[in-house]
């Protein structure tokens, strides 16, 4: 257990800043008549990894709790949703 302890941060700070790196290359322009299925799925996708990223650099490294949403069910729960959307863009 000890070990995880020091590898999660640098693995968050890894997927955070790989995750922030390929929305910018994955997204592509957006064309005249809007944004494209994949384009919508991706950017809530994106939002919601941002959220959960955010939200433990500043637990991991700031020691500071969230406001709301203080169990580990709501984030579990919106890892699930950012699975099922890779299916769905998958499919898109």
């Amino acid at each position: 257990m000890q070990y995880v302890r020091k590898v999660v941060p640098k693995a968050l700070l890894v997927a955070v800043a790989s995750g922030i790196y390929l929305f910018f290359v994955n997204f592509g322009d957006i064309a005249d008549e809007g944004l494209s299925n994949f384009q919508i799925l991706l950017g809530i996708k994106a939002v919601l990894g941002l959220w959960l990223g955010i939200r433990g650099i500043l637990q991991v490294f700031f020691s500071i709790q969230p406001l709301v949403f203080k169990s580990h069910i709501f984030p579990f729960i919106l890892v699930i949703i950012i699975i099922f959307l890779s299916q769905i863009m998958f499919s898109v």
